[in-house]
């Protein structure tokens, strides 16, 4: 810009008279008005594209892997020694579909996974994935917390039944919707799978025993596993049953 101001004084020197060129040099300072103008709408459009890519990245994998990603970096698997797996689903999901179309189906889901969905932001928790009716959560990665994770999904899923016993199915009113609940702690591998739609997913024992609390469980209440009774014991205020270790 200083070097345009620059070239316009020269050439009025040169042309003292104000013909052509003066005519010229106002027609180039409109074009290079408008450029700068057009550069910088573009310039904002692009930002807000890329902030709904980031938003979008962030929305499937937790965010501290996804700016790792964004910065180009690879994110390797880790090995986690403990953290807290949460998996629930829905009482009787079978016969409630029984009775509803494909699309009642899936706009009861999407009503109830987003009240759970803004419930935890709340918690020091991370979305792992929905699968049909199931739902699962994990705490204490890939950001470690300490032992907090089972005290985080213990006061989440306290949460969540709060929600349930107020939650409305919009084409069955009359009906009651329950879900059963169960958290495991244990060691987990994490990491990246696929580079389409890539996912975070989680693997070893320690998901298939919280999958196990889950559907042995009972409705409404949350079934856990010694690993995590230990760990909310040592944490304290809680309130567990622990004949069957179950939190209330």
């Amino acid at each position: 810009r200083s070097i345009w101001i620059w070239y316009q004084r020269r050439v009025r020197e040169v042309d003292s008279s104000g013909g052509i060129v003066e005519n010229l040099l106002g027609r180039m300072e409109k074009y290079a008005s408008n450029l700068e103008e057009l550069v910088e709408e573009r310039t904002a459009q692009l930002q807000s594209e890329k902030k709904k890519t980031d938003d979008l990245l962030e929305s499937m994998l937790p965010k501290s892997v996804a700016d790792q990603l964004k910065s180009g970096h690879v994110v390797p698997p880790e090995k986690f020694e403990c953290v807290t797996i949460y998996f629930s689903d829905i009482v009787g999901f079978t016969a409630i579909s029984s009775l509803s179309k494909p699309m009642e189906v899936l706009d009861m889901l999407n009503d109830l996974y987003t009240v759970f969905d803004t419930c935890i932001e709340k918690y020091d928790c991370y979305k792992v994935e929905t699968i049909g009716d199931a739902y699962m959560v994990v705490s204490g990665l890939p950001v470690r917390n300490g032992n907090r994770h089972a005290a985080q999904i213990a006061l989440m899923s306290l949460d969540f039944l709060g929600c349930i016993k107020t939650f409305v199915i919009s084409h069955l009113p009359e009906k009651k919707l329950m879900i059963r609940i169960g958290m495991h702690s244990g060691p987990v591998v994490a990491g990246i799978v696929g580079k389409k739609m890539p996912r975070y997913c989680l693997f070893g024992d320690t998901v298939n025993t919280a999958s196990r609390m889950e559907s042995n469980g009972e409705a409404l209440k949350i079934q856990m596993s010694s690993q995590s009774y230990g760990i909310l014991s040592e944490h304290g205020g809680f309130e567990i049953d622990r004949g069957r270790d179950l939190l209330r």
